[in-house]
């Protein structure tokens, strides 16, 4: 049993809220993007088939959306309960953001209740698809300004601190802060890609099972499209993210890449593990690739870690979660071009199963990736909660009993969690897509 240490409880309450909620949030930004192209396509072609996908990603995507406002409701609680100082400091900055992300909920919600009410309602069906471009927006902008409260948190700019009060804040410079860019379309750009896997992924399972209607060939066609336009974005984005690393969190980057000692010519190392005396065993360097993505010069200077103080070092753990990311992104973006490929020259008759197996293992391959990526976002920052500011065990609370409310929380994401399993698997099992297709007379 761990001893007690609210700082330490309250970093693994909001780390597993976080982790949960980052599962739905992706789904809720990301599966907005894949119905309006599904719907687009039905119009475009005249072709009932992406209707009917429209209809059923829109009944999933509503559990989602049900279970994500619990968890990021319980974001915003325990940011109040459990990092009570970081509020008392950041809240006038950050405040903007957060209430900016519960407007764009609120109309993501009001038209997607609209477009799921009026489904052929319309007798012109491109209205109906322009319902659903508000709910893409709203989506998409709810992702975008908690995303500036966590950039902020990483290059925090826009105000002046007097004995350790924020004055004088400024909170669109805040938004708009140095790590925006990079982290919001990132962030944006991989729940596009991981939601089109996800469903890729459950498509490829359903044709691996046997199911050969035109429907599962088409929902696969558009998926994989998709994700292989979204993978070159995030691959380009990451690129981005790197060279920001290096200009404002060179701290962050030397510990992601085990990069002790300032150098030119600064090798990228992947894979293996360190010993105690930090000697790198069986990684593999790639010669001139970290000073590449750094600063695009395979000669240029990359800092490392000699030029910080220990006890301002993020743990080395990082490198980890920074290698699992980045080669789960690899794989996603060969297998997704690989299919546009294979489409492009009409060999799609040669997906074998295990072509679809790698297929169906991106959908949880690329929910794990942000998963990971988030990790190292986060644990990266470290010991930091406002970079440069305020270290973490700072901004916690002093309260007791943080460690009930873990079993409590933890109990709660495990109900939510197995309840909407549950009840996406039986709505779809009660009603599959072969029956859908005989009951709207649709070949």
């Amino acid at each position: 049993m761990l001893e007690y240490d609210p700082v330490l409880y309250s970093r693994i309450l909001t780390g597993l809220t976080l982790a949960v909620h980052i599962l739905y949030a992706t789904i809720g930004v990301g599966f907005p993007i894949m119905i309006a192209l599904a719907e687009w396509m039905s119009i475009k072609r005249k072709d009932e088939h992406y209707r009917l996908m429209a209809r059923r990603w829109a009944r999933g995507f509503v559990i989602t959306v049900a279970v994500g406002v619990v968890t990021g409701t319980t974001i915003g609680l325990q940011l109040n309960l459990l990092w009570p100082s970081f509020m008392q400091v950041a809240g006038h900055a950050i405040g903007l953001p957060l209430f900016m992300e519960t407007f764009a909920f609120f109309f993501e919600a009001i038209f997607l209740g609209i477009y799921l009410y009026t489904w052929d309602r319309f007798k012109n069906p491109m209205y109906h698809f322009l319902l659903l471009i508000p709910v893409a927006l709203g989506a998409s902008a709810s992702g975008f300004f908690i995303t500036t409260v966590n950039a902020f948190m990483n290059t925090p700019i826009g105000f002046t601190i007097v004995d350790g009060v924020m004055t004088d804040v400024h909170p669109l410079q805040a938004m708009f802060n140095p790590a925006t860019p990079t982290k919001v379309s990132h962030v944006l750009s991989s729940a596009y890609l991981t939601s089109a896997f996800a469903l890729a992924s459950i498509t490829a399972v359903q044709i691996l099972r046997g199911k050969t209607h035109i429907y599962y060939k088409k929902a696969l066609h558009l998926t994989m499209t998709a994700a292989a336009i979204f993978a070159v974005s995030t691959v380009i984005i990451g690129d981005l993210s790197g060279k920001f690393l290096a200009e404002y969190q060179p701290e962050k980057l030397a510990a992601a890449e085990w990069h002790f000692e300032t150098s030119t010519e600064a090798p990228l190392i992947m894979g293996g593990y360190l010993t105690e005396d930090n000697e790198v065993k069986y990684g593999i360097e790639v010669p001139y690739a970290l000073s590449i993505l750094a600063h695009s010069d395979p000669k240029a200077e990359v800092i490392g870690l000699d030029q910080f103080p220990v006890d301002e070092q993020p743990p080395l753990i990082i490198h980890y979660y920074f290698d699992t990311m980045i080669a789960i992104g690899i794989f996603l973006t060969l297998i997704s071009i690989l299919y546009v490929v294979l489409s492009k020259s009409r060999k799609l008759n040669q997906l074998n199963k295990p072509f679809l197996w790698s297929i169906a293992a991106g959908g949880p391959l690329a929910f794990l990736a942000i998963e990971m990526g988030w990790m190292m976002a986060e644990r990266g920052r470290q010991p930091w909660i406002l970079r440069g500011l305020m270290r973490t065990e700072e901004g916690a609370t002093t309260a007791a009993h943080v460690d009930t409310m873990l079993w409590v929380f933890a109990a709660l994401y495990i109900l939510l969690t197995v309840t909407s399993v549950i009840v996406i698997r039986k709505m779809f099992k009660s009603n599959p897509v072969e029956r859908e297709l005989r009951d709207r007379g649709i070949e």
